[in-house]
């Protein structure tokens, strides 16, 4: 690890200056994924400034809206009772990620910023397209099998790792971002990019901006839901496969439904047509496999990994049949 600076603030336009005015600045919160990035000589900032002071703790409800403060920790989150009642589907995706300890240190914008990566990304020795633009993608031919069947290019077939961001972009949350000319809002569905011929960029943040903040809008999706995370240990494991679902029922009639998965796309992957097809129609077995099978149009696997395209509809159909089983 080099030598770097360290600066600390309390004043969001004091932090958005310090970056802006450095190239090799960079914000620091948690540090659960850029340390450890820093560690092995992934990424090696000189200057790191320290946002843990910054006044974004905060969670409350406004006119029917969550407010979530950027440096609001995962395990606070969780915990937190309006959470607890108006988005139990949050509190299941964040519980599902890492480890308690992580989970204590993590904040909800870093989570949101951690680097999409595979282990190609953490070997210096061996080729990677995020690391170093134009070297190659190791993992296309190589050791793939927790790697994308979505939305993938040559370039890169990395996963997004964040169990919380599956959460999010099945809730319809917008990331309300800081920067020289005031704030701005992106849907989340649009935060976090694919791959495509630039898989260095992840999110669609520009220099010299900081998230301050998520909006969620209060929905009836409360009741039946479930985040099934599949992965080869019971904790601080990345999911090979994950599904947020959520579902309102109106007489056993599916009148909202969200989808999105984890561990199959450079990005948290919002099932948009499968949604679409459920809705207006009975919460049954046949039409939960119906949609899994239109969830799955377009996949494609490398390998390692191809038990996915069978493991990826099975585990849509097991979270939407224990959404619907709940009380």
């Amino acid at each position: 690890m080099i030598n770097f600076q360290f600066l600390r603030t309390s004043i969001v336009k004091t932090a958005l200056s310090l970056v802006a005015k450095d190239p090799k600045a960079t914000f620091i919160a948690g540090g659960t994924n850029l340390v450890d990035l820093m560690k092995r000589g992934v990424t090696a900032p000189e200057k790191l400034i320290d946002i843990n002071q910054l006044p974004l703790k905060q969670i409350e409800l406004k006119n029917n809206i969550l407010h979530i403060g950027a440096m609001v920790s995962n395990s606070a989150l969780a915990e937190n009772a309006i959470v607890k009642e108006k988005f139990p589907l949050l509190m299941l995706a964040l519980q599902s990620g890492a480890s308690a300890q992580l989970r204590n240190v993590a904040t909800v914008g870093g989570n949101m910023m951690q680097r999409t990566r595979c282990g190609y990304f953490y070997d210096t020795t061996m080729p990677c397209n995020k690391r170093q633009p134009g070297s190659g993608c190791g993992a296309i031919g190589g050791y793939n099998r927790m790697h994308a069947i979505f939305g993938t290019s040559e370039s890169c077939i990395a996963v997004h790792p964040s169990d919380m961001c599956v959460g999010l972009v099945a809730l319809d949350a917008q990331v309300v971002i800081a920067g020289a000319k005031g704030e701005r809002k992106i849907n989340f569905i649009d935060f976090h990019r694919l791959a495509g011929t630039t898989p260095e960029k992840d999110n669609n943040i520009q220099k010299g901006e900081l998230i301050v903040r998520l909006e969620i809008p209060v929905n009836n999706l409360n009741k039946n839901f479930h985040y099934q995370k599949v992965r080869d240990r019971s904790s601080y494991a990345f999911a090979l496969i994950s599904v947020a679902a959520a579902l309102e029922l109106k007489d056993d009639v599916i009148s909202t439904v969200r989808l999105a998965m984890g561990g199959v796309a450079h990005k948290p992957w919002r099932l948009v047509a499968a949604e679409n097809f459920l809705k207006g129609k009975a919460a049954t077995l046949a039409n939960f496999e119906a949609a899994a099978k239109i969830a799955m149009e377009g996949a494609k696997a490398f390998g390692e990994n191809d038990f996915k395209l069978k493991m990826a509809p099975n585990t849509i159909i097991e979270a939407l049949t224990v959404a619907k089983a709940k009380a």
